[in-house]
């Protein structure tokens, strides 16, 4: 029998906690996204996330430990060699990923540049990492007066193509995209997505359309999510959950333009009766702040998520259980643009909960899937250790 009727996961992306003993391997040292912005910032008001524990783990400027932590709390580590959204999540709903996507922070080798140029008849420019806002100011007017592609990537495994809808028709754009998919699946590329970027507008006021479409790697191997599928529960994907997983194993997709809008969904998600999980991502902790090195903005962002939180617990019954976690870090802080390899935090809370206490360190995002397969009894995946039986308050 389930022990709760409903699983929300709420992963704020990018906020780690602390160097990974492993931190060193990827060019990692002295790291910590979530403190070393409360001692930029002078201290962080967290006061929702204090009482569920998150002080309790360590120490956070201006974060209050809770004297009674309303939820049980602990670190979590990576076991997969990799620390981007896709290996983070993938790895919380069960697997493990021995070959990590490949990053490409100078831009993209020439051999692979050349096949696009041949491929498409356009000459390629930009290949470099940037912000999407800034490439289309910096090269549109190019772009539309050469009939060039704009590629660009970022601190993930990402391929991007930037193009005017008046000059790259929209299918032509998808079809480039599908054969950038086609040729980056394997090494040496083993690229995690291709996303097409169309834009319209005149130069100086160019503006990114809804025409955005995500060319995914599927999860190499069934997750968690298609086991729950599979029994007939609700896998309710919040954010860009569902083009994470290439939709596999979501039954309802739910898509969001923001942090606030992603706590505002969740809210109303916490109201519906429906037996199975909601899986929400706060990526601008990531996209906005964390790649831009601005620790100001990210304090600023924490604090606002925190403040919604309330609304989610309020929300909640006694047939909920909410897992509140990262991916990986991005300390503002640190060198360069690129995500960090850290611990994440766990909180784990339910209004059933007489109180909470601190659970061992995890060793894998894994067991995060492995406590929601044990939670709703279908089979546990191979990786993880479930800490649904370490959840009472003895």
């Amino acid at each position: 029998m389930m022990m709760f009727k409903r699983i929300h996961l709420v992963v704020m992306d990018s906020v780690g906690i602390g160097t990974a003993p492993d931190g060193a391997a990827f060019g990692d040292f002295d790291v910590d996204t979530l403190g070393h912005i409360a001692e930029a910032t002078d201290g962080l008001y967290m006061p929702s996330m204090g009482s569920l524990g998150l002080a309790n783990i360590k120490p956070f400027k201006g974060i209050e430990p809770a004297d009674k932590p309303l939820g049980f709390y602990g670190r979590m580590q990576e076991a997969s060699s990799g620390k981007d959204t896709m290996t983070g999540h993938w790895e919380m709903m069960g697997l493990r990923i021995d070959t990590p996507f490949r990053v490409f922070e100078n831009g993209f080798p020439q051999e692979l540049i050349s096949r696009i140029e041949e491929h498409t008849g356009r000459k390629v420019i930009g290949n470099k990492p940037a912000s999407g806002t800034e490439i289309i100011d910096e090269l549109g007017e190019e772009h539309v007066r050469t009939g060039a592609l704009i590629v660009y990537t970022s601190a993930d495994s990402v391929l991007q193509i930037a193009a005017h809808e008046d000059i790259v028709p929209l299918q032509e754009l998808y079809s480039i995209c599908e054969f950038c998919r086609e040729i980056t699946l394997e090494d040496p590329y083993m690229l995690g997505r291709i996303i097409a970027r169309p834009f319209i507008g005149e130069s100086g006021s160019f503006k990114r359309t809804a025409g955005r479409h995500d060319y995914a790697l599927k999860p190499f191997q069934p997750t968690v999510m298609n086991t729950l599928k599979d029994a007939g529960l609700d896998v309710v994907a919040i954010g860009k959950i569902s083009d994470i997983f290439d939709g596999e194993g979501v039954t309802r997709s739910i898509r969001t333009a923001s942090n606030q809008e992603g706590m505002e969904r969740l809210v109303e998600v916490c109201g519906e009766s429906f037996n199975g999980i909601s899986f929400l991502n706060l990526v601008d902790f990531d996209a906005l702040y964390g790649h831009r090195r601005d620790p100001a903005g990210y304090g600023k962002a924490l604090e606002e998520y925190d403040a919604g939180l309330p609304a989610v617990l309020e929300r909640l019954t006694e047939d909920d259980l909410l897992i509140i976690t990262a991916d990986h870090g991005n300390d503002p802080t640190y060198t360069g643009t690129d995500h960090t390899r850290e611990y994440v935090p766990l909180i784990v809370y339910s209004p059933r909960f007489e109180g909470g206490r601190e659970l061992p360190l995890r060793l894998t995002f894994a067991d995060v899937g492995a406590t929601v397969a044990d939670n709703f009894g279908v089979t546990l995946p191979q990786h993880g250790k479930s800490f649904l039986d370490e959840l009472s308050s003895n």
